[in-house]
């Protein structure tokens, strides 16, 4: 089953409100997307500690075989 770019965005919007979000389908098939994250609250954190606060958000959207969301190829980073 595919997913929206635009709920992947309101599943992160959710636990990042004030972040920077965009949201790429990178092969239009509703499976396979990148998303960019900038948010304030990943400054002093790894990139992994980063990842996976974005993974928490998407709810289990990635779990699995049966996932809806294939791949996503995610960045993330605090503000300049």
């Amino acid at each position: 089953m595919a997913i929206e770019a635009t709920e992947i965005e309101q599943l992160i919007r959710a636990a990042f409100p004030d972040a920077k979000i965009t949201i790429t389908d990178l092969a239009g098939d509703g499976n396979h997307y990148a998303a960019e994250v900038i948010d304030e609250s990943f400054r002093g954190k790894n990139r992994v500690q980063q990842q996976r606060a974005v993974y928490a958000a998407l709810q289990g959207k990635m779990d699995g075989n049966n996932g809806d969301l294939h791949a996503l190829a995610l960045t993330t980073k605090a503000p300049e």
